[in-house]
């Protein structure tokens, strides 16, 4: 991040110039100085643009609340079955956790994984095999736990009765996240690259999103006039408002300040959406204008409804690995996690290539897809070393936020995960911010989740969609994603083999929505008849080889100071299928293009 406010690099976004010279263009220009329309579908920075440090700030605060709920929403899923429904200050050490390891495994990532700005967190993947586990006798919660009125949090019985579970989860995730980083590291994700196009990515980025809607109706459900106003300003900010330049005072030095344009409504629309909000909903708190008794329609709009939560949180808080005793290890919560680990390497290979479109980046080459497969893995080792209870994947909504924003800036997300190591470290801001009502996060996710979709289907724009192959091959895999999963919701206990394990690999697979329509398109688009350029391959595998061969792609997907340049890296490194160097080196070379720092 550029720590100097009177900066005049060409990326950022106070443009002094802009006011004097009469013009009024967003806050990029084309080279050669000319300004750049922000009316056109151009980013406000693209991926290696580096915006000041407190814009920088200010953007990946808005990253974490983008990703809030789904990091506060995993702990207090997971909750009831730990045992730990009466005791939210060990909630709120969860909440603290899954920050800080977020925080952690996003750095990873942005760094030395796949190198796009994607944020990782907790994974929704990993709710369910973890829940099947939870409910086999063994670990079934004793009735005096259910109680409030006996239930001691303090005491010795109750802290072994909730720790002892979520060590058996830690061992489980910590087993199966090493499968995922064998099929990472090995390369084995990117051998099956060659076989998926656009058919297979369409619907699984789709499904990611699509079957959240029951969700997301539920959260703005809860108070439909905050979740509609929510909606409202994202939209208003986001589309209608983002060509205007609002006049912002700047400190040049040297006693002058002088005021330049700034497209504030531009690059923080969910910021200023979600605050805006929740201002709203504490001054209808105060004044009890929303209804105080618990069961009342909008109870849940007010902002004191988890004041326990804030009040009993520490102030200072490290969380550290093995914080809950030594993670023990069993068969049946090994499988089902593997379940949510295929299902998990599947969205982030969908999100890889989405995150990709909206950042301006070109398509992730093989080298980058292994290595953020690889690094997820090394992630969901950390979480459950960390004892989050949960593994990290890629976040979906997070992506959704970089269509909406037009912020792909790689070092916003440096400071994304910066502001979630801080978060769980100190245990008040966690707090506080766990206290935004659930029909903001409900509008913003409503949004969000549109945008997610609308990004899969466009990777169709590559496939003759006049075909009749085509149109039943993705028709079939959307559908059958969305109707398969609610049917084994609906009807689990049909599925019984007899085999436990067996039976949560099927129930978990057949519930993910994205697995059973990426699957579907996978299958369907290798073995029914068509040409290359009728499934769309022959524009895919050109844009995939370009972005293989290009020094924009090695600019972009190559390690900080320059690691896997062909200068630096031995014969036997550029051989590995995570490492950077082979064709995109080559093309380095040949265009002459100065080896990257950072």
């Amino acid at each position: 991040m550029t720590s100097a406010i009177t900066s005049c690099e060409p990326s950022q976004a106070l443009r002094e110039d802009d006011v004097l010279n009469g013009h009024t263009e967003g806050p990029n220009r084309k080279k050669g100085g000319q300004s750049r329309s922000p009316s056109s579908n151009n980013l406000v920075y693209s991926i290696l643009e580096v915006p000041p440090w407190y814009l920088c700030i200010l953007m990946g605060i808005q990253h974490f609340l983008t990703a809030l709920g789904g990091l506060v929403s995993v702990p207090l899923i997971l909750a009831k079955d730990l045992c730990l429904q009466h005791d939210p200050l060990t909630q709120s050490y969860l909440i603290s956790t899954i920050f800080f390891v977020s925080g952690f495994c996003t750095l990873l990532q942005v760094f030395f994984g796949v190198r796009l700005p994607i944020l990782q967190g907790g994974t929704f993947a990993f709710v369910a095999p973890s829940l099947a586990m939870l409910s086999l006798p063994t670990w079934k919660c004793p009735p005096w736990t259910l109680n409030a009125s006996l239930v001691n949090t303090s005491s010795p019985e109750f802290t072994e009765e909730w720790q002892k579970r979520i060590r058996e989860l830690q061992g489980a995730i910590m087993v199966a996240s090493c499968v995922q980083m064998l099929v990472g590291f090995s390369g084995l994700i990117g051998f099956l690259m060659r076989f998926i196009g656009p058919l297979t990515i369409a619907p699984t980025i789709s499904l990611v999103a699509l079957p959240l809607f029951d969700s997301a109706g539920n959260n703005a459900g809860i108070h439909w006039g905050i979740a509609a106003m929510t909606i409202f300003l994202i939209v208003l900010f986001s589309q209608y408002l983002k060509n205007v330049a609002v006049p912002m005072p700047i400190y040049r030095g040297q006693k002058k300040c002088r005021v330049s344009k700034f497209y504030l409504f531009q690059v923080f629309p969910v910021l200023l959406a979600l605050c805006i909000s929740w201002l709203l909903c504490f001054v209808l708190t105060v004044t009890n204008t929303l209804p105080t008794a618990p069961t009342a329609y909008g109870h849940l709009a007010r902002t004191d409804t988890k004041g326990d939560v804030l009040s009993r949180a520490p102030w200072f808080r490290f969380p550290y690995p093995g914080q809950w005793g030594l993670p023990t290890i069993s068969l049946a919560g090994v499988f089902g996690i593997i379940a949510g680990v295929i299902s998990s390497m599947v969205e982030s290979v969908g999100d890889y290539y989405a995150c990709a479109r909206l950042v301006g980046a070109p398509p992730p080459p093989r080298h980058a897809v292994n290595r953020g497969i690889g690094i997820e893995g090394l992630g969901c080792l950390l979480a459950g070393a960390w004892g989050t209870g949960n593994g990290t994947t890629s976040y979906s909504e997070n992506v959704g936020a970089l269509g909406i924003t037009r912020v792909g800036s790689r070092t916003v997300m440096v400071a994304a995960g910066c502001v979630l190591l801080l978060m769980g470290v100190f245990g008040k801001i966690g707090a506080a911010f766990a206290t935004i009502p659930t029909p903001v996060i409900g509008g913003m996710f409503l949004v969000m989740f549109g945008v997610i979709t609308a990004v899969g289907i466009s990777n169709l724009q590559y496939v003759d969609m006049n075909s009749s192959r085509n149109l039943f091959i993705f028709g079939f895999s959307i559908y059958c994603g969305l109707a398969i999963p609610n049917w084994v919701n609906q009807n689990s206990e049909k599925l019984q083999t007899g085999i436990l394990q067996l039976d949560q690999v099927i129930q978990v697979l057949l519930t993910t929505g994205m697995f059973v329509g990426g699957f579907l398109g996978f299958l369907l688009d290798n073995t029914i008849p068509g040409s290359l350029e009728e499934r769309g391959l022959l524009v895919w595998n050109q844009i995939q080889e370009e972005s293989e061969e290009t020094a924009r792609a090695l600019e972009v997907y190559c390690l900080p100071c320059g690691i896997g340049s062909t200068s630096c890296t031995s014969s036997c490194a550029q051989r590995l299928p995570f490492w950077p160097t082979g064709e995109a080196g080559k093309a380095m070379t040949r265009a002459q293009v100065p080896v990257p720092i950072g």
